[in-house]
């Protein structure tokens, strides 16, 4: 049988329905209450121009109040941290996103740390983050993506506890905190890296019974690697030479859909998976900061 789709795409419009409702609720007894976000972008990058376009629209059919500020690829590193500051100190500012990844000139950790905790919403900063490798402790804001894919999770009711996950990749925004993330649900993680061996990747990938990848690199996750029955999320954003697009490429994730498809018993598409969920989750983030903000939790 071939894999269930997980449809990302479905799952988020239902999402960014459950926020438009409530905010519309919250206005028809608070007519004042209105959430606002403020995306930082740097330069021109086409990924990164997609993405903003993508959080802005999905900010405005929820009822949130989303507006972009665009700088030269070439901006000085104070010039940035002093609008940040500037919007750390608005009341009217609930949420701040700094579109990565940044210019080779920015300190990225000191342009991420510099956004208030509180309206942190891409739970990018020390204390964000730090707090999710606490055993007790609980986050203001979880990171996007990795809070997107334990939605889809429980929505798919994948069960964790007692399963063995393997993660591939360990980065700050994803595969570290995705793996905490899971560990505390109860499963067994393994972290792949680009240190692991080809080995190490295919005897921990072949006992997997969840599989989540996010290295960049397209075809990275092939069915040959896989536990038949694996459930397989795809965070990969990449992109291929396709000579039937108008644009000359394609977009494609890190897993090889067709052939892993035949032994996942469920499986995210690229695009329309885990995609559609991080920016769900930006808006789920950006309400509950104002609602904080508000005196409404």
């Amino acid at each position: 049988m071939p894999a269930e789709i997980i449809d990302g795409k479905k799952i988020s419009t239902e999402l960014r329905s459950d926020i438009t409702k409530e905010i519309s609720q919250i206005r028809s007894t608070h007519p004042h209450f209105n959430p606002k976000l403020v995306i930082i972008q740097i330069g021109d990058r086409p990924d990164s121009s997609t993405y903003v376009k993508m959080k802005l629209k999905s900010s405005e059919e929820v009822g949130i109040d989303g507006s972009l500020l665009k700088f030269d690829a070439d901006i000085k590193q104070d010039d940035l941290l002093a609008k940040i500051d500037a919007l750390n100190k608005d009341d009217s500012v609930h949420g701040i996103l700094v579109q990565l990844p940044l210019p080779k000139h920015l300190d990225e950790e000191l342009i991420t740390n510099s956004v208030k905790q509180s309206k942190d919403i891409d739970g990018f900063s020390e204390l964000n983050l730090a707090a999710i490798f606490k055993k007790n402790a609980v986050t203001k804001f979880i990171p996007c993506t990795p809070k997107g894919i334990m939605y889809l999770l429980n929505h798919e009711k994948v069960q964790i506890t007692g399963k063995n996950v393997v993660v591939c990749g360990r980065s700050d925004i994803v595969g570290g905190p995705l793996a905490k993330l899971l560990e505390k649900e109860g499963g067994t993680v393994t972290v792949l890296h680009s240190k692991s061996t080809p080995e190490q990747v295919k005897l921990f990938c072949s006992h997997a019974d969840i599989l989540v990848s996010a290295v960049g690199k397209a075809n990275f996750i092939t069915k040959d690697l896989l536990k038949p029955g694996v459930v397989v999320i795809d965070v990969g954003t990449n992109f291929v030479p396709d000579a039937t697009r108008k644009s000359g490429r394609r977009m494609c994730g890190d897993v090889d859909f067709q052939g892993c498809s035949e032994v996942a018993s469920k499986i995210t598409p690229v695009p329309g998976g885990v995609g559609p969920m991080t920016v769900g989750m930006v808006l789920h983030n950006l309400l509950e900061s104002a609602k904080k903000a508000n005196g409404l939790l």
